[in-house]
């Protein structure tokens, strides 16, 4: 039988909030936490319970295997051409980099906090 390594998931799930640019007390609000309880789950303090495992794994776009394991996955959702799905992906980079160029530095850090702030909460059921 396997024991979990708390440190060791507390150490991903801070990496990974922080790869965000999320503050503790930032990400604890998105998953409905409290930061003292975040910080013992970062620190390997505490276990958590399955739902919250999957819950912090969703909200941070990473898979429980990364989380528990620190086996990152390969991205297989793509069944389309991968040269297609890069015209796409760079014309929308480009459209939107058109669009930042527009604006001024107080405004794009507006827009990083934003886009900070939202995507753990894009594919959320």
């Amino acid at each position: 039988m396997n024991t979990l390594d708390n440190k060791a998931i507390g150490k991903r799930i801070r990496h990974e909030r922080e790869r965000l640019g999320l503050s503790r007390e930032e990400f604890a609000e998105l998953i409905g936490l409290s930061d003292y309880y975040v910080g013992q789950l970062e620190r390997g303090e505490r276990q958590m319970s399955l739902p919250t495992l999957v819950n912090i794994a969703d909200c941070l776009h990473v898979s429980l295997d990364y989380l528990v394991f620190g086996k990152k996955n390969h991205n297989s959702t793509y069944i389309h051409d991968p040269s297609t799905i890069y015209k796409v992906h760079n014309k929308k980079l480009c459209e939107l980099n058109t669009l930042l160029e527009k604006c001024s530095p107080k405004e794009i850090e507006l827009f990083l906090k934003i886009i900070k702030t939202i995507i753990p909460y894009i594919n959320k059921k």
